[in-house]
């Protein structure tokens, strides 16, 4: 498979997903993974979520901004490892850019509630998987 085709199949998954695994490293140096709502994406290269800015992947991206988001498809058995770093916004248009309908429940004061944060994933290079096989990508 080519590295087009390759990225190509990669975004169709990314572009369907919902729910992506975010893996961030903490103070002990482990992994720490959680599923996290997909916001927006920009193809395969930005990818945007929002979250707590009281969680505790906020102070390790801010100590290692290093993280990995994992899409997968298990019907299909299909995943993608993107590798890259996460940035922490907290700007009035990364806020509006990832506000939805219902947030208010999580954050009372609006979007610029204090505990409002927006995480955007800026990915390096990528492993697409299916089936037995797997394809190493830059991006």
């Amino acid at each position: 498979m080519t590295k087009e085709e390759t990225v190509d199949k990669a975004l169709v998954l990314v572009n369907r997903s919902e729910i992506a695994m975010l893996g961030s490293i903490d103070d002990n140096g482990y992994s720490n993974i959680r599923a996290m709502i997909k916001m927006e994406n920009e193809g395969l290269k930005k990818i945007w979520f929002s979250t707590n800015t009281s969680s505790e992947k906020i102070p390790q991206l801010k100590v290692n901004p290093k993280a990995c988001v994992y899409f997968i498809d298990l019907d299909k058995w299909m995943g993608l490892m993107l590798i890259g770093t996460m940035g922490i916004l907290q700007d009035s248009e990364s806020r509006q850019r990832c506000w939805r309908e219902g947030f208010e429940k999580y954050y009372p004061q609006g979007v610029d509630d204090p505990d409002y944060s927006v995480l955007r994933f800026t990915a390096q290079w990528g492993k697409y998987y299916h089936s037995l096989t797997h394809v190493t990508f830059e991006l």
